[in-house]
């Protein structure tokens, strides 16, 4: 099936057109690319039709056919959504009103996927959420100690997100380790301008770093992560609005607070000419993430692997060797030339005698989109 996968985000509209009967990853994208539109334009209803106009411009000059079904990334599937879903009014609506939940993200999937179907008439649509691998936390990892209220107004608990990135890194992995995918035990480090680490049992997630929000967890580009809560409350106090202290946390902390910008590899970079802002960032990140893996190894047991995705994770050989650097208790070490050396594909990093194998596996979200659309369209509906 010829699935174009869309995925907007608070500034850009990525998309892909891929022919999920090509196994080879790379050889099944058809066209690609990214379309910019002004922030307060995202959710526009012409803004999209015009991105969507150069969409089809580009398929065209590239050669490729038009697409048969359409799929979309959703940030956030609040308690209702633990699988992809055919888009239906009732399904577009759920993901409207889940917007007070991820205001920046929602409204423009809706959006999207109203400007689809005026595009592409007929043309079937599944939604596909980022928060749904999650939803098998079991509710003590979940629940926040705050009053019942309190929860059930919101609701306030752990939702996590990069679950489609995380859900085919597990499958890359256990075929990798030539296990059931259902048999799974792992520590998943989605590591990129956002991080968060997950703590997968049985092929299912058990526990993850992000909560409610991306915010919670891991130190990001711009991100605190976890921090005393309050300091919300000191900074309130000290005449901060509530508008400005989430553009404090979420934007203008994290990396960028402590070594001045949020691009690892700047910050790799000076760090080994031995600035100390950078050395400062890589060692708070790297510390944050080894003090979740060791957490998470404890909750899957042995693990069978450790698996490092996301840009960052990816691509940053120094980065993850600050980390592994902290988890010598649980007796892990890197190859210092395998993870060195600059290669792509999935690939294990770590010694023969590390006690479990860490692997860098590369994400691949539009490909896990594509197929699971594919997939849900494809199985046999009931009656």
């Amino acid at each position: 099936m010829r699935v174009l996968v869309l995925n907007p985000g608070s500034s850009s509209l990525k998309y892909h057109l891929r022919d999920t009967a090509v196994t080879h990853p790379a050889a099944g994208i058809l066209a690609s690319g990214q379309v910019n539109w002004p922030p307060e334009d995202r959710s526009t209803p012409g803004s999209l039709h015009a991105a969507f106009e150069m969409i089809v411009q580009n398929m065209k000059r590239l050669g490729s056919v038009h697409p048969e079904a359409i799929g979309h990334r959703v940030v956030h599937g609040g308690q209702r959504f633990s699988t992809p879903v055919r888009v239906v009014a009732d399904v577009t609506a759920a993901i409207e009103e889940l917007s007070r939940l991820a205001p920046l993200h929602n409204p423009a999937s809706v959006a999207c996927i109203n400007a689809a179907a005026e595009r592409w008439p007929g043309l079937p649509q599944v939604a596909v959420f980022d928060t749904a691998f999650h939803r098998s936390i079991p509710d003590f990892a979940a629940r926040y100690a705050i009053p019942e209220d309190a929860y059930r107004s919101y609701p306030v608990r752990r939702y996590g997100f990069h679950g489609i990135s995380v859900e085919m890194a597990c499958r890359d992995t256990a075929q990798f380790l030539g296990i059931p995918v259902l048999s799974l035990n792992a520590v998943v480090a989605h590591i990129g301008n956002g991080a968060s680490v997950t703590a997968v049992s049985s092929g299912k997630s058990v526990d993850t770093s992000m909560g409610m929000t991306p915010l919670e967890g891991l130190v990001m580009g711009t991100r605190s992560g976890d921090l005393d809560p309050s300091i919300v409350l000191l900074l309130q106090r000290g005449g901060a609005t509530a508008e400005e202290i989430d553009d404090l946390l979420n934007h203008r902390s994290g990396l960028l607070a402590l070594a001045g910008t949020a691009d690892m590899r700047e910050i790799g970079a000076a760090a080994i000419q031995g600035e100390p802002a950078a050395i400062l960032a890589l060692d708070v990140a790297a510390y944050r993430l080894a003090k979740y893996i060791a957490a998470y190894s404890m909750v899957v047991g042995r693990p069978d692997a450790l698996v490092f995705t996301g840009g960052v994770g990816e691509n940053s050989a120094l980065f993850r060797d600050k980390v592994v650097a902290w988890l010598g208790p649980l007796a892990l070490s890197l190859d210092e030339d395998l993870n060195m050396a600059v290669q792509e594909g999935l690939r294990k990093i770590s010694t023969k005698d590390s006690a479990f194998p860490v692997l860098v596996v590369p994400s691949d979200e539009e490909r896990a989109i594509a197929e699971s659309t594919a997939a849900l369209l494809a199985a046999p509906t009931e009656g």
